[in-house]
């Protein structure tokens, strides 16, 4: 293998990195309703032996792969700046950076709901290049590489057609750990399920995005994801032919704090309503 990513087949780039989530994936089956250490992380939720162990193998196999490329995980960040910190933008190497959520819905995986996922984007000059969201339960493996399309098992996704608001399936999710910010979602998720058929809530924002770029959902926002949940799904949407914005649309980056996809039309539908609703500040 030359030592650039750049310069590899993205093929085999793409096939290490679903035998790393393959690891994961197996953890994570593994410990399913067998969890005996769950703990509360300020301010961002849940963590468990499961995140930890699946974060671990998914590493352990990129950095054997792929020395040369930066790794950003949930858990290993959290370890070293504290749980619930923001993660901020900061330029990767020449050779990228690896994005992974190793357990995204870690509050349905701990009660059993069987909705939850891993993963994993390849950032490369602020792009995100490759993407692999994996849905253990539902034995799905979502994937894209940048100007080659998004699958799921190998069959090719597109995003909804459908360009009108009150014939849209929606998604969202909540974050309570702020007063001001779970007040403002919730007056937007009044306005928005009134104009809408119906707004679903998973739990796990990369299953969210992997179900926009399906066509399942017509539509999908919300406010202060951290990059590892949002850098494999951004590109699946783009792939399928979808945009990727902020609420106030500006370009989406798995650095932002807003986030809203679906096709052209049905993203600047679902802004219209966002928009008169939000606080001073948020972008």
């Amino acid at each position: 293998m030359e030592n650039s990513v750049k310069s590899r087949d993205w093929k085999q780039v793409l096939g290490q990195a679903i035998e790393a989530v393959n690891l994961g994936r197996q953890v994570l089956l593994n410990y399913f309703g067998n969890l005996e250490h769950v703990e509360e992380k300020f301010q961002a939720g849940l963590v468990s032996e499961a995140d930890k162990e699946s974060e671990r193998v998914i590493a352990e196999h990129l950095r054997k792969n792929f020395p040369e490329i930066e790794f950003l995980g949930e858990e290993t960040f959290a370890a070293s700046h504290g749980t619930g910190t923001k993660v901020a933008w900061s330029k990767a190497g020449a050779n990228g950076r690896w994005i992974l959520d190793p357990l995204d819905g870690t509050t349905n995986y701990v009660h059993r709901f069987p909705i939850f996922c891993i993963s994993l984007g390849l950032e490369i000059d602020g792009q995100i290049q490759l993407a692999v969201i994996d849905v253990p339960m539902l034995n799905e493996t979502y994937t894209a590489i940048r100007g080659q399309g998004a699958f799921v098992n190998g069959k090719p996704l597109r995003v909804s057609k459908n360009t009108e608001l009150k014939k849209g399936l929606l998604a969202t999710g909540f974050v309570s750990e702020h007063e001001h910010v779970i007040s403002e979602q919730l007056r937007i998720f009044d306005d928005m399920v009134r104009k809408c058929r119906g707004v679903r809530r998973p739990g796990a924002a990369a299953y969210d995005l992997a179900q926009v770029a399906r066509g399942v959902f017509d539509g999908y926002w919300e406010r202060n994801i951290q990059p590892w949940d949002a850098a494999a799904g951004i590109l699946l949407v783009e792939e399928a032919g979808g945009v990727v914005q902020t609420y106030r649309g500006e370009a989406y980056t798995p650095y932002k704090n807003s986030i809203v996809a679906g096709n052209a039309d049905m993203v600047t539908e679902i802004q219209k309503v966002l928009v008169p609703r939000l606080s001073e500040g948020t972008d």
